[in-house]
């Protein structure tokens, strides 16, 4: 293992980025910044006093330079379907660490099936290191416990205050027309979008929710073994007219050049206010359940950029104490469902 503690942030000058440096700064973690953006790179380092490298993704050379001295890189340069790969061969060469804070089905699945040759060079693949997908992943695994035969999975959540992201919502622009998928017997399945369609009970209060293709119909399923997964995302009336909307518009929806209009929309705005941001909450509700038995757990959490910034980097200091599990891991196979309890504002509440 290297013996230097550095942690590479790239895509650090992004809404989430900052955060996590935010949080490295605050525990004096060694971090390098970088990213292809040099100045906003130069501007986040005056702010923090890390050092910062230029690097585009696809330059490979360069890619290597950067992670060769380092133990571990916290990759927040998404898209993920479109860098992470790059960033995967990079590691495996380098022999660095790899996390990120991706929600993609496609992405966990690629990262995946570089399990046995990260095995081979003793590092371990952990995407999903935020709030995709640490405290549903947390959650599932929970449920699994409390339900050891449990055959379903069902897993939801939604947040008030902050809204979603702007890498979740790329993801979703750049999954338009393309429906939600599910896990069946053991088999990711494409379901129509607006099938999925019902009122879901969080606990402190309910709303309209959609099946959504989330990280979990593939992570879940690795951490538990429950064969029938799907997820929901709480949502507003609006979105469930618009979500009702697809199965007539999603050859629409399917167009290049709407999602091109779209995501440069998205790169017009930014993350919540800090003030916005604190008074936010994340709620999740998990479900499992066979033939004769049930059980449900809820789960409160910061809003989900704070929590992305808490649980990479408290992964990260992990990482760096040598505690990690070799080859593709999800949170909880690797430091088991109650690593979500580890943060301030976290509640569980089993029903």
């Amino acid at each position: 293992m290297k013996g230097n503690s550095q942690i590479v942030i790239y895509g650090s000058y992004g809404y989430t980025g900052n955060l996590i440096v935010a949080q490295c700064k605050e525990q004096q973690l060694n971090v390098i910044l970088a990213g292809r953006n040099e100045i906003a790179l130069k501007k986040q380092s005056e702010a923090t006093g890390y050092p910062y490298q230029v690097v585009e993704i696809r330059n490979s050379e360069e890619l290597n330079r950067l992670l060769e001295p380092a133990t571990l890189i916290i990759h927040c340069g998404g898209p993920f379907q479109f860098t992470a790969q790059y960033m995967i061969e990079a590691c495996l060469k380098t022999r660095t660490h790899y996390t990120d804070i991706t929600g993609e089905i496609d992405v966990f699945e690629l990262i995946a099936s570089y399990d046995l040759r990260a095995k081979k060079v003793e590092i371990m693949m952990l995407p999903g290191a935020g709030f995709d997908v640490v405290p549903s992943d947390c959650l599932a695994l929970h449920l699994k416990k409390r339900l050891s035969n449990a055959t379903h999975l069902e897993l939801a959540f939604t947040t008030t205050g902050a809204g979603s992201s702007r890498g979740t919502s790329k993801t979703a622009v750049l999954g338009l027309g393309e429906g939600s998928r599910v896990r069946r017997a053991g088999q990711i399945t494409k379901v129509p979008l607006h099938e999925g369609l019902k009122e879901i009970d969080y606990g402190k209060f309910k709303t309209i929710s959609a099946r959504i293709p989330w990280g979990d119909v593939f992570t879940a399923y690795l951490s538990t073994g429950i064969p029938n997964i799907q997820i929901y995302m709480g949502i507003n009336k609006k979105l469930a007219r618009l979500i009702k909307l697809t199965q007539f518009l999603n050859w629409l929806l399917r167009q290049g050049w709407l999602k091109k209009f779209l995501l440069k929309k998205i790169d017009q705005t930014t993350g919540p206010g800090e003030d916005k941001r604190e008074n936010a909450k994340s709620y999740l509700v998990g479900s499992v359940w066979n033939n004769n038995q049930k059980a449900q757990t809820l789960l409160e959490t910061p809003n989900g950029y704070t929590l992305t910034a808490l649980s990479s980097v408290s992964i990260a200091k992990k990482i760096l104490d040598g505690n990690f599990k070799t080859g593709f891991q999800t949170p909880s196979l690797a430091y088991g469902s109650d690593l979500i309890l580890e943060f301030d504002g976290v509640k569980r509440t089993d029903l």
